[in-house]
């Protein structure tokens, strides 16, 4: 853990600060050759191997910090969460508000880039920490392509008299292409391959990455039509299939199998330390620093966070057990939570609360609270929460929240080899199969299924009509779930409308009845119009009376007095193309006039 141990205690804020580094090199490291200065010179950072390596550690701070991946779904399809994100409510988002445009971090990449010469130090180690730092240039301009499509390439440090400052945006596929170059440096020349605590960049990991963005950009030029890039769809996919494969191949990962069917895939949410048989890059917890989390808070709180839920459009689309297809199941849009949560897909039980899920209260084993304390649609996460009670009012969780892990490499690999019409049987099984049996799911694992299943089509992507790409899309959505993907992989499919699905939640026969959500026989929640006068204690009483004296109640029933838990359908909410790439902040446009606004922002 010995890069996010320093890491604690690097700037925030490091543009490459030479008098900051001197600290370092006088405060924690007793072998350095170099001179007495209240600053650091270059010699003393890139004439040494320690110099190098310290310096490095400054690029972690380009990753997602440890309380971050866990809340990146917020604005995703599935996610219902306490108030309509601005980037999807009508007028409630613009060039004024938008954020974001921030280089402070690739600054300090450039000036390692243009200053990691010094023949004193070794060639190959050179090229190391070369490879390093581009990689993490890489990442930085991927988020940004994926935000904003064209932006400014800048491969040196700028100082604030440099012409490049107000440079024009640079072609999205020059970019990319930049972007593909400085990750095949990357692969070629990082010498570690393996990495005990899954908090370093490794070859592998630079490989997945490539893989990660060779996947985004082939889909994004395959469907986003309206940019004209399709015919460079393919290429981008081979070599997301090849990067995947390469990490496939070198058998230095494998799905975690640990815990069995039941528990193996939660595990790696809520461990400790990384799971790294699976987890291949990750924010490694530890207390002694302070570097802890509060994914408890987050979920727990009715105050604290989003109150995120998941719709019951999403939860339909986990497979039953044997499987088929939930949505298959006779009258299943009116199954109660108790029978819906029943014989499905393993991974549902080890990502949402369902019967039998229990916590720990001073060291005693209870049944949890209603969800619909805390939830929504009660679809309430438990994926990243840990089940000791203690965890719920502060930022004490001390399990580490991996950023890249196998499972995405395998979906990475069948998805592009799928485009390409190019996934054979025995790939399905090494992949999607695979996965799903890690899941507990008996059946359709060792050969592609040839049935499209028509809730998917109809709900989801009514414009994909291959059962392949259609399964493997419900899988990434499955396996993937609150880890960061979602919203990005609407972009790049081309379906941002479903931003606009509406919010529900679980199937609620009648109003007035206690129901038990737990399985234990005892009321848990009760839906009604009028409260009664006589409550069961323990029963948590949800208003959903169309009308809150002269307001709309943002939480109602489908049918009135029957039917899914609807939740702020009342709120206008809006989807246009212009969406699939975020404005240029208008405080940046006014710096920098050569900016051009991205589409249908102009005048927003």
């Amino acid at each position: 853990m010995k890069v996010f141990k320093l890491k604690q205690y690097i700037s925030r804020n490091w543009v490459a600060g030479i008098a900051l580094l001197s600290v370092f090199f006088t405060s924690c490291t007793k072998n350095l050759d170099q001179t007495p200065q209240s600053t650091a010179t270059k010699d003393a950072i890139f004439g040494t191997v320690d110099g190098l390596k310290l310096y490095s550690y400054s690029f972690y701070d380009g990753l997602p910090g440890i309380g971050d991946p866990f809340r990146t779904d917020g604005l995703a399809d599935y996610a219902v969460i306490n108030s309509v994100n601005d980037f999807i409510r009508v007028n409630g988002y613009n060039s004024r508000t938008a954020t974001g445009w921030d280089w402070k971090v690739l600054r300090n990449i450039n000036y390692f880039i243009a200053n990691n010469n010094d023949p004193k130090v070794p060639e190959a180690t050179r090229n190391n920490y070369q490879a390093l730092a581009r990689f993490f240039r890489a990442y930085f301009y991927f988020e940004k392509v994926k935000r904003y499509g064209d932006v400014p390439w800048v491969g040196k440090p700028l100082g604030i008299n440099d012409e490049e400052l107000y440079k024009k945006q640079t072609p999205r596929t020059q970019v990319m292409d930049s972007i593909i170059a400085d990750l095949n440096y990357a692969t070629a020349n990082l010498q570690m391959t393996t990495d005990a605590t899954a908090s370093q960049v490794t070859k592998y990991v630079a490989y997945g990455l490539l893989a990660r963005v060779c996947l985004f950009e082939g889909t994004f030029r395959k469907y986003q039509k309206s940019y004209n890039l399709q015919a460079g769809a393919d290429s981008m996919l081979r070599n997301a299939a090849a990067a995947a494969k390469a990490v496939m191949d070198s058998k230095v990962f494998s799905l975690n199998q640990n815990g069995g069917t039941s528990a193996s895939y939660r595990q790696l949410f809520i461990s400790p330390k990384p799971v790294t048989s699976e987890v291949m890059l990750a924010c490694v917890a530890d207390p002694s620093l302070g570097a802890l989390n509060d994914a408890n808070w987050w979920y727990t709180s009715t105050t604290y966070g989003l109150r995120l839920s998941f719709s019951r459009t999403f939860v339909n689309t986990y497979l039953n057990i044997d499987g088929t297809p939930f949505t298959n199941t006779d009258r299943y849009d009116t199954l109660p939570f108790v029978k819906e949560t029943q014989n499905r897909d393993l991974r549902l039980k080890q990502t949402i609360r369902t019967p039998g899920y229990t916590r720990i209260n001073n060291g005693k084993t209870v049944a949890p609270s209603s969800t619909f304390t805390y939830s929504y649609t009660g679809y309430m996460p438990i994926k990243w929460t840990l089940d000791d009670v203690v965890y719920d009012g502060g930022g004490t969780n001390n399990n580490s929240i991996c950023l890249m892990r196998y499972a995405e490499i395998l979906l990475i690999y069948a998805e592009a080899k799928a485009e390409l019409n190019d996934l054979s049987d025995a790939d399905w099984s090494n992949t999607i199969g695979a996965l799903r049996s890690r899941a507990g799911i008996t059946g359709g694992l060792t050969a592609k299924p040839t049935v499209l299943d028509t809730y998917m089509h109809d709900k989801y992507f009514p414009d994909i009509t291959d059962p392949v790409i259609m399964e493997i899309r419900r899988e990434r959505g499955i396996e993937l779930a609150l880890e960061g993907h979602r919203f990005t992989d609407l972009i790049r499919w081309k379906h941002g409308e479903l931003m606009l699905q509406s919010w529900n939640g679980i199937y609620v026969p009648a109003l007035d009845v206690p129901m038990d959500l737990t399985g234990d026989g005892v009321p848990d929640v009760c839906f009604y119009y009028n409260l009664p006068a006589n409550q069961i204690p323990g029963v948590t009483y949800v208003n959903v009376n169309p009308k809150l004296g002269n307001s709309v109640n943002p939480q109602q029933l489908s049918h009135g007095t029957y039917g899914e838990v609807k939740w702020l359908d009342n709120v206008q909410r809006e989807w246009g193309d212009y969406k699939y790439l975020y404005p240029i902040p208008y405080n940046e446009m006014q710096l920098n006039p050569n900016l051009v606004q991205n589409k249908g922002w102009e005048n927003k």
